[in-house]
C-alpha cells in the first residue's frame, strides 16, 4: 500500500519547482521569506497537499516529555 497518492506527489513536485525557481516564501501568506532548503521546500508541498486532503501520512511532532511531580 502507497504512503502517498500519486497526486500527492505531484504538488510535492510543483512546490519544489517553485523553490528552484526562487518563488517558494515561507510562513502563512509568503511573509517570512524565501525558502533556502530543498528539505524546507518538501515539507510545504506535504502540508499544502494535506490541506487540500490527499492521501499523506501525518505530520510526526516530538514527543512530550512528562513533568517530574513534587512531592
Amino acid at each position: 500500500m502507497a504512503k502517498y497518492s500519486k497526486s500527492a506527489g505531484k504538488d510535492v513536485e510543483r512546490t519544489v519547482k517553485r523553490f528552484e525557481s526562487g518563488k517558494l516564501k515561507s510562513g502563512k501568506r509568503g511573509k517570512g521569506g524565501t525558502v533556502k532548503s530543498r528539505k524546507q521546500a518538501i515539507a510545504i508541498g506535504l502540508s499544502e497537499a494535506r490541506a487540500k486532503g490527499k492521501k499523506v501520512p501525518q505530520r510526526k511532532t516530538a514527543k512530550r516529555k512528562t513533568a517530574k511531580r513534587k512531592r
